[in-house]
């Protein structure tokens, strides 16, 4: 299901504390706090396709939601199952081992990093419109086209020369292959530009509603970032400004991760 690359690359653990601090943490905080606006009622039936440990299943589940994560990584699986009120199997996105019609939102946090191929994110989009309810919620997690150029002076990555190269090919065509640092920089995958967005999910069927960005500009402000987020009042005032702004179009391509937001319309047969 996952390339070689990619499936060591989530098998040497890194899911499971990089929400943790940081920018991590920022996406964490934010994604949270748009799927608690956004996100049927508990107790509501949850796909977590993607996801990973269960870093948003376990406290998903704490709130009352049903939540079944699915995901491609067998230690992903264990761990996620592990967590109270969590059920976890492998899976693939682009073929749910669910029913139709069976759950009443499905998270997409993290497969449509993975598949270079149009083709194949479609197909995530119309399962996950498969198996949802009419009405339901599906919301989509990508990264953006421009995230490894910043990342690239940011944490410094353009002192080395593979670097760049990386670079020039994901601005061109999307695509993220790591050539070089297998430790440092993140594994094969592609980063969407905040205008292929809708069209995806568009063409598996459903109905865009938003799109909104993640982290925003924040996510690169390093040292002063940490300051913030130790800070719960600074955090609180973080989130309420974030949430003003989110919706902006022209926020998009300057955060690292956007979330698309989409709905199946409820005008359809049951």
């Amino acid at each position: 299901m996952l390339k070689p690359e990619i499936m060591e690359y989530y098998q040497r653990g890194g899911e499971r504390d990089r929400l943790a601090a940081g920018p991590g943490r920022l996406e964490f905080l934010r994604t949270w706090d748009v799927l608690s606006r956004v996100l049927p009622g508990a107790p509501a039936d949850l796909l977590d396709v993607g996801g990973a440990t269960g870093v948003y299943a376990a406290p998903l589940a704490q709130a009352g939601y049903h939540v079944r994560v699915v995901d491609p990584v067998p230690e992903h699986v264990a761990e996620a199952a592990a967590r109270p009120g969590v059920t976890a199997v492998l899976g693939d996105a682009r073929a749910l081992p669910a029913a139709d019609r069976s759950v009443d939102a499905v998270l997409l946090l993290g497969p449509l990093y993975h598949l270079p191929e149009r083709t194949d994110r479609v197909a995530v989009w119309r399962e996950a419109a498969r198996v949802v309810r009419a009405g339901g919620v599906v919301v989509g997690a990508t990264i953006s086209r421009f995230a490894s150029l910043f990342d690239g002076f940011v944490k410094g990555y353009f002192t080395d020369a593979r670097f760049r190269p990386m670079v020039e090919r994901t601005l061109a065509e999307g695509v993220h292959r790591n050539i070089g640092d297998t430790q440092r920089w993140f594994t094969s995958a592609y980063f969407h530009h905040p205008d292929e967005l809708a069209g995806e999910a568009t063409e598996a069927g459903l109905v865009v509603r938003r799109r909104v960005s993640v982290e925003g500009p924040l996510g690169m402000t390093g040292a002063r970032l940490a300051e913030i987020l130790a800070s719960p009042d600074l955090t609180g005032l973080l989130l309420e400004m974030m949430r003003s702004v989110e919706d902006e179009p022209s926020l998009l391509g300057a955060s690292g991760h956007v979330l698309t937001i989409a709905v199946r319309s409820s005008a359809e047969a049951e």
